[in-house]
């Protein structure tokens, strides 16, 4: 008789233990996770980025030499 009271006593007693986690408040973000390998797949994109740039520059001024040279008027830019 007694172990028919004191064995679902036990059990409620162990199961009422077993509480889900608080979820994170919807106000934070995630924190971010591997930043690493995202930096270093982002790094090598923006260096070319950064070089387009510079080559862009250049290919502007050459040509903007060139027409001064020439005495061509440069074309309207857009």
């Amino acid at each position: 008789m007694m172990i028919r009271t004191v064995l679902p006593l036990l059990a409620m007693i162990v199961l009422s233990a077993c509480n889900r986690p608080v979820p994170p408040a919807p106000d934070t973000p995630p924190e971010p996770q591997a930043t690493e390998l995202r930096k270093a797949i982002q790094e090598p994109i923006d260096r070319a980025r950064s070089v387009s740039d510079t080559l862009q520059q250049s290919a502007d001024a050459r040509a903007a030499e060139a027409d001064r040279a020439s005495g061509d008027t440069p074309p309207p830019s857009p």
